[in-house]
């Protein structure tokens, strides 16, 4: 089979490798039918996850067919339509029974396995571990793109972004980053009844997605400085600041930004994935009454969200603004990396 391979930071390949096998009584195989890039494999290729080694085959998130089963699968069969989500769980140890998946024990700690320390989904076809508890199938009514941005990004939105920041009914809501990861936290935070979501970023083009994704008002943060951002703010929380800042870019100025418009009380939900050190100011923040939270998603919201997409409530689909064949994945990789330029949110990947 034909699969994307990491050869080392800043280098990957569209290469020819051996084609997965069933090697546990768990697993299935699945032909991959619609993939996508994620921001992660970005930072992969920027040498940002060491524990990503050299000849390991990219991607996490994949709708695909059953092709294979093993002996002690038996609620899956051969022909099933699945979404391949990003956690992988055993649905049996400590954190999987705690619904904390992303720390499944039986895969080494860290349930964000697929192309971090096993075989990914950018590829003809990958081989999926504890099945049974951990794809889902997917409804006959919704299209692999509806269905697709549920495996990573719209639940590490909501569940890293919105719950862990406990966004209230009546809440005002700063989205610090309007990337993917950024608009489907903000696609989801009226799901807990927020009632004003502003969107931040330095990209006009991101900020015009954010309105469509739901935010009610943005700010150009390349259009200010710190100062400014916090003025705008302020007229609009009454001077208090934020009750939830969600960070969800990766770098130290936008934790840092989130951490100083928070109001007291109120709470910094950390999505972005950190390739550097941030300041934490806590000769500031430790009178404040401030919750910071930090997380790998579970995925374990699929099941509801799934639901949502199913009933025409959260229109994932518009995440999908690039359609590439399969095979063309390093142009899809281009595109993707300079998503500014393109308008590019998320790429579709199609068999």
């Amino acid at each position: 089979m034909k699969a994307l391979v990491y050869h080392g930071p800043g280098r990957k390949s569209w290469d020819q490798v051996p084609d997965p096998t069933v090697s546990e009584p768990t697993d299935v195989v699945v032909r991959i039918d619609t993939t996508t890039i994620c921001g992660t494999d970005l930072h992969i290729l920027k040498g940002d996850v060491p524990t990503v080694e050299p000849g390991r085959l990219l991607g996490h998130e994949a709708v695909g067919t059953v092709v294979a089963t093993g002996d002690a699968v038996s609620t899956l069969s051969e022909g099933d339509r699945v979404l391949v989500p990003a956690i992988t769980s055993c649905g049996r140890c400590g954190y999987c029974k705690r619904a904390m998946p992303s720390h499944c024990q039986a895969v080494g700690g860290v349930g964000w396995i697929f192309g971090h320390l096993i075989d990914g989904t950018q590829a003809e076809y990958t081989r999926v571990p504890y099945a049974e508890t951990s794809v889902h199938r997917v409804p006959e009514d919704v299209t692999d793109t509806q269905v697709l941005f549920l495996a990573d990004i719209l639940p590490t939105g909501y569940e890293v972004g919105v719950r862990n920041g406990n966004v209230k009914p009546g809440d005002t809501v700063a989205v610090v980053g309007a990337g993917p990861v950024g608009l489907a936290a903000i696609m989801t935070a009226g799901l807990h009844g927020a009632s004003r979501v502003i969107a931040i970023d330095r990209v006009a083009s991101r900020l015009e997605h954010a309105k469509q994704f739901g935010a009610g008002y943005t700010i150009n943060a390349s259009e200010t400085d710190a100062a400014g951002l916090d003025a705008r703010l302020a007229e609009l929380t009454d001077g208090l600041g934020v009750d939830v800042a969600i960070e969800a870019v990766g770098l130290p100025e936008t934790f840092e930004t989130c951490a100083r418009i928070v109001r007291p009380g109120g709470a910094v939900a950390n999505i972005g994935v950190h390739g550097a050190p941030a300041t934490l100011h806590l000769e500031d923040l430790w009178i404040k009454n401030v919750t910071i939270t930090t997380g790998l998603v579970d995925t374990v919201t699929v099941p509801m969200l799934l639901q949502l997409v199913r009933d025409g409530r959260i229109r994932a689909e518009q995440f999908g603004t690039h359609d590439f064949p399969l095979d063309s994945i390093e142009e899809a990789y281009d595109v993707f990396a300079d998503a500014g330029r393109h308008n590019a949110l998320k790429v579709v990947l199609k068999r």
